[in-house]
């Protein structure tokens, strides 16, 4: 997948832009605050119809207007074009149309232009709490598969339906003993096959980062170890057996449960380890080898796109190369040069001769006349 063309309207610091990168690397370079980051934010607005940087909608307003226009033409690798545009205006619901076709709801876009992102923000991942890293694999499998993305979202729904129920229990409200238990057993559903999916993808996924990993860094030995919060789960566990075992968790934890006011287990309380030698890496870790892992981690994104859905994704890369050394920068250069279309942000003029370099200063020239 590319991105052929992007126009900005009233996009955070673009009042007027248009952006056309080049078909493989292209490195943006200027100054801090010239607008760099957003140019990234804007194609994955397109992707994933959302900011890459947690910001709200209304924060991506160019200062004094009421609404933003994003216009992209993607195509992919067998030269299939595709067409977003996203319209969003004050105290009005934002609009993804495709193709001249408005999309609803937003999940149904989702997988379409499949996109891969890295800036500064995200060394949450690794260093941050386990909600940032439910975020990272949630983000990644619902790219590829519409059937997880459909369950996270049931999921939710119920459970904060379930938490409802509980918080009523926990209050001293009657709930009907059939509601509650059917609420219980949606939830062991769902839970089991987000928690399988989960670890079917993990064995692979893991092998292609450890691959990727020890090209960075020679002499470290990388583990990543999926934290359920049903406790030890083997990698062969069935769908059927995971749900066999959360029905009994919450008949074990009901009293529990009751007495907060929400629902304890579930996939939305697990984790991922990730571990140098043994030691997790958010305690014992310098940021060059945080930064590394997270690096590592992207590249393996892209590699298990590239094979699962037989196509390049968008690889949008902000700031990636500071705290790291000149060999680890070559390194990361010469594995990006057997990808796709990678857009990359720098303070410095940096790449090699095959780079398209483009300055923030000229593209503001361009936008002045």
């Amino acid at each position: 997948m590319k991105v052929r063309c992007i126009h900005y309207q009233n996009f955070r610091s673009h009042r007027l832009l248009t952006f056309e990168p080049g078909d493989g690397i292209t490195l943006i370079h200027g100054p801090n605050g010239s607008g760099k980051t957003s140019i990234l934010e804007g194609i994955h607005y397109c992707a994933l119809t959302k900011s890459n940087v947690s910001a709200t909608d209304g924060e991506c307003l160019s200062f004094t207007s009421d609404y933003f226009v994003l216009n992209g033409s993607f195509f992919s690798e067998k030269e299939v074009s595709t067409s977003v545009k996203i319209v969003y205006k004050k105290e009005k619901e934002k609009q993804v149309i495709v193709d001249n076709s408005e999309v609803k709801p937003f999940s149904r876009h989702i997988g379409r232009i499949p996109c891969i992102t890295f800036s500064p923000s995200e060394m949450v991942i690794v260093n941050g709490v386990p909600a940032e890293r439910r975020r990272f694999i949630d983000t990644l499998i619902s790219q590829t598969e519409r059937k997880y993305l459909d369950d996270l979202l049931d999921y939710r729904r119920v459970l904060h339906q379930r938490n409802a129920l509980l918080a009523q229990l926990c209050s001293g409200i009657n709930v009907h003993k059939d509601m509650f238990l059917l609420w219980t057993e949606n939830i062991s559903r769902l839970a089991a096959s987000i928690v399988y999916t989960r670890m079917l993808f993990l064995v692979p996924f893991f092998q292609q980062f450890k691959s990727l990993y020890r090209q960075l860094s020679f002499d470290e030995i990388p583990s990543i170890i999926y934290k359920c919060s049903l406790g030890n789960i083997s990698n062969d566990s069935s769908p059927e057996g995971l749900y066999t075992r959360f029905l009994a968790r919450y008949k074990e934890t009901s009293k529990q449960e009751i007495l907060r006011g929400q629902t304890m287990t579930g996939p939305h309380r697990d984790d991922l380890l990730f571990l140098l030698h043994d030691k997790e890496i958010k305690k014992y870790a310098s940021r060059g080898q945080l930064r590394t892992f997270l690096i590592a981690l992207k590249l393996a994104q892209y590699r298990f796109y590239h094979e699962t859905l037989r196509e390049k994704p968008l690889f949008l890369l902000d700031d990636i190369f500071s705290e790291l050394d000149v060999t680890r920068t070559a390194d990361i250069f010469g594995i990006l040069e057997t990808c796709g279309q990678t857009i990359i942000t720098s303070a410095e003029k940096k790449g090699k001769s095959n780079a398209m370099l483009i300055s923030m200063e000229s593209l503001k020239h361009i936008k002045e006349k």
